[in-house]
């Protein structure tokens, strides 16, 4: 099957601002009083230099009236990218310091502004997202009285097999589409049942358990959210707010989302423990991802609830 490659590769961009570079995140909370009004804002974390063009031009793509990219002053960008793109120096290790930086903008950023996060070579996918912008799925979102929304993070990986080496590629992308389960998330202290929360597993972390801490296994991110006084993001990607950790309202369903990511099989493929046991991450549910939603619709990897 021919996979239609997403027009995010090329150099087309459409015009933007003059180019927006920071010295510090203190400087752009400091002078960004109008962007952290308006959102929805994409916030790329670059944790190396693996397809972060693309996760740039793919989110402002999307419709994002901002795109801030927090990543070292090592790393050039396109000249087209500069002057669309708001970038911040930033180094996310340790990882704390994605959640701490995070948790700053959320509490700089006014009540009720959408906000998302990622890192790079992650691609945001949501309902009919080929004609739809995400301001129009969140003003819809918004409506139905949601301040959050679920995200799935969906593993891809390079299948060539001339190429064994290689994990990231966005000609050669695969993911699986089977393997994924839901387990009813429990209050660590009481042990009860959280109402409308679940863990969900499935992808690389599931198939290579084995070589992910117990603690990272999960797939499910709350990616998308409104900030709101005292509003904070924890570690394992949940917030203190327990509503905002829902997967619908309890009237009925309601949308979620994709993050397709090259995250897991590039830590698999680095990490000297796993490294030299995984041959090819290739088996026999793997199949091409066709850089569109309606696969991801079809798999039940997101949900359009009421939006049609």
């Amino acid at each position: 099957m021919r996979v239609r490659l997403p027009d995010f590769i090329t150099n087309a961009t459409t015009s933007g601002p003059e180019k927006m570079i920071y010295h510090s995140l203190d400087a752009f909370l400091a002078s960004s009083k109008t962007i952290l009004t308006n959102g929805p804002i994409a916030l790329v974390f670059v944790e190396d230099d693996v397809e972060v063009a693309t996760t740039l031009r793919h989110h402002l793509q999307c419709g994002f009236k901002t795109v801030v990219a927090l990543m070292p002053d090592a790393f050039t960008l396109p000249k087209e990218l500069e002057n669309q793109v708001h970038r911040i120096p930033f180094e996310c290790h340790p990882s704390r310091l994605v959640f701490e930086t995070l948790n700053r903008i959320i509490a700089g950023a006014a009540a009720g502004c959408w906000l998302y996060y990622c890192f790079n070579a992650e691609y945001l996918f949501y309902p009919f997202s080929k004609t739809r912008t995400i301001g129009e799925m969140l003003a819809f979102h918004t409506e139905e009285r949601r301040d959050s929304m679920l995200t799935y993070v969906v593993d891809l990986y390079a299948h060539q097999p001339d190429k064994p080496e290689r994990v990231v590629s966005i000609e050669h992308a695969y993911l699986d589409r089977s393997g994924y389960y839901a387990q009813a998330r429990k209050d660590p202290e009481t042990s009860q049942i959280r109402e409308r929360q679940l863990d969900f597993f499935g992808g690389l972390r599931w198939r290579f358990e084995e070589h992910i801490p117990a603690t990272s296994r999960k797939i499910d991110r709350i990616a998308l959210f409104r900030a709101r006084p005292g509003l904070r993001l924890n570690a394992n990607h949940t917030f203190n707010e327990p509503e905002y950790n829902t997967y619908s309202c309890p009237w009925h369903h309601n949308l979620t989302a994709a993050i397709c990511s090259f995250r897991t099989a590039k830590a698999l493929k680095h990490n000297p423990g796993s490294r030299s046991e995984i041959k090819t991450f290739y088996y026999r549910n793997s199949v091409p991802f066709q850089w569109n939603s309606n696969q991801l619709l079809d798999l039940g990897l997101m949900e359009p609830g009421q939006w049609f």
